[in-house]
């Protein structure tokens, strides 16, 4: 009998201790994405493939899901549950190695009457078979809580009661929601979107770049008056913003389904030709007319980001307004910031270094971009991207540019004070 139960219990060690790599491995767990309309709600479910193939035992995927997706109201009324289309694909979590993954959308309908912003989630998708399966809930967009980025905010986990042996539902309460709320966070998506979209920027700064100047047998030559160069710089960026806006408008309220690379790639084209007046003169006295167009393309840009939300009728007006809003308080900024640089370096002798510098720098980029987007990944493009993603430099030279440039005018401007100061003193004498 000893010898019996001293090698059952070497054979359970062994066993055990040859399992333990695998057991002691990370299952990866689910991830449901809730983004939050006027009227319903959207479950993106991502789920691993090897456990829901387990949990479902051959009954079909969208049928299986359905069964297992319950949201109700707080007193107890069952909302209506659509699957949408499934995709599988590769998948890596920071814990697991890669994995095959299936990607599923659920629409979720509240009865009449139902609270969209607070419901009881009855959800137990593999959970019910995988007992150590755990599932992240999490909220990705709310316009009506002022969240319109891509980031999640989790609100809760699903997982098994090891106590009761059941799923406990999981009770989503997203507060209060309001129209104010949504407007203000476009206006900041809008501003944001201006500052981290360099190529927007580019394109607007490069046409600026020549404003200040006259152009006369091919070239630029001396500077305009500083009233004809603020005319010019506020007709283009007004033209730009006519034209962004009217594209952007269209676009979204009209649901065009435009491929993203050509609309890119007429960007990075707009960017290189605005780097190439500004080294040579090709439409001079006409940048608010060719601002105008290139701005339409810039416009369908735009709407891609609100296109992803989703939005009803009057919420993507809403949006529209609030998004359009913030860019233009953002390009009103900039040029304020660039405007006495732009007039004050214009007249000054490193003037026609500086713009063909910047003439240069923007269309290398510009050309980088272009390649890119034709389907030719390249360094230049690379490097121009990630330059993108830091604007706090860009914006601190543009503010020390203009500081200098405010300096250097009021430094001449006391210079001639004192000159003619002398003289009179002179004359007098």
């Amino acid at each position: 009998m000893r010898r019996a139960l001293i090698t059952a219990l070497v054979v359970t060690a062994a066993f055990l201790c040859g399992a333990s790599p695998a057991s002691a491995h990370p299952m990866p767990h689910s991830v449901v994405l809730l983004d939050v309309h006027e009227t319903s709600v959207t479950a993106h479910l991502q789920l691993p493939a090897g456990d829901l193939e387990l949990a479902r035992q051959g009954e079909p995927i969208s049928a299986y899901l359905a069964a297992h997706i319950r949201p109700v109201t707080t007193d107890g009324r069952a909302w209506t549950v659509t699957i949408g289309d499934l995709t599988v694909g590769r998948a890596e979590q920071t814990s697991t190695g890669p994995y095959q993954e299936v990607v599923a959308a659920a629409t979720l309908t509240p009865p009449p009457g139902g609270d969209i912003r607070h419901f009881i989630f009855s959800y137990d998708v593999i959970v019910h078979q995988v007992v150590t399966h755990t599932v992240l809930v999490s909220v990705r967009q709310d316009w009506a809580a002022g969240r319109v980025e891509p980031d999640a905010v989790q609100v809760g986990t699903i997982a098994i009661d090891n106590r009761t042996m059941t799923v406990p539902a999981l009770d989503v309460n997203l507060a209060h929601g309001s129209t104010w709320s949504g407007v203000v966070a476009m206006v900041k998506l809008g501003g944001g979107h201006i500052l981290a979209g360099t190529d927007h920027l580019l394109f607007l700064l490069i046409l600026l770049l020549p404003a200040p100047l006259l152009a006369a047998g091919g070239r630029w030559r001396g500077p305009a008056g500083t009233r004809a160069a603020a005319g010019r710089i506020g007709r283009t960026t007004l033209a730009f913003t006519a034209g962004h806006s009217v594209a952007l408008a269209l676009s979204a309220l009209t649901h065009l389904d435009i491929p993203a690379w050509p609309v890119e790639a007429f960007i990075a084209a707009s960017i290189l030709i605005g780097a190439l007046h500004a080294v040579r003169p090709i439409f001079p006295g006409r940048e608010a007319v060719v601002a105008g167009i290139f701005g339409l393309g810039h416009g369908m840009a735009f709407s891609f980001t609100l296109a992803e939300m989703q939005l009803s009728t009057g919420r993507l007006a809403l949006s529209l307004f609030g998004f359009n809003l913030g860019i233009e308080l953002v390009q009103l900024a900039l040029v304020a910031l660039v405007l006495p640089a732009l007039v004050v370096v214009a007249r000054t002798r490193i003037g026609p270094g500086f713009r063909i510098a910047g003439a240069t720098v923007t269309g290398v980029a510009a050309s980088g971009w272009l390649v890119a987007r034709l389907g030719y990944p390249n360094p230049v493009a690379a490097a121009a991207d990630g330059v993108g993603a830091h604007t706090t430099p860009l914006l601190l030279v543009l503010t020390a540019t203009t500081l200098t440039a405010l300096i250097w005018m009021l430094a001449g401007l006391r210079t001639r004070s004192v000159r003619r100061c002398a003289s009179s003193g002179v004359a007098s004498g």
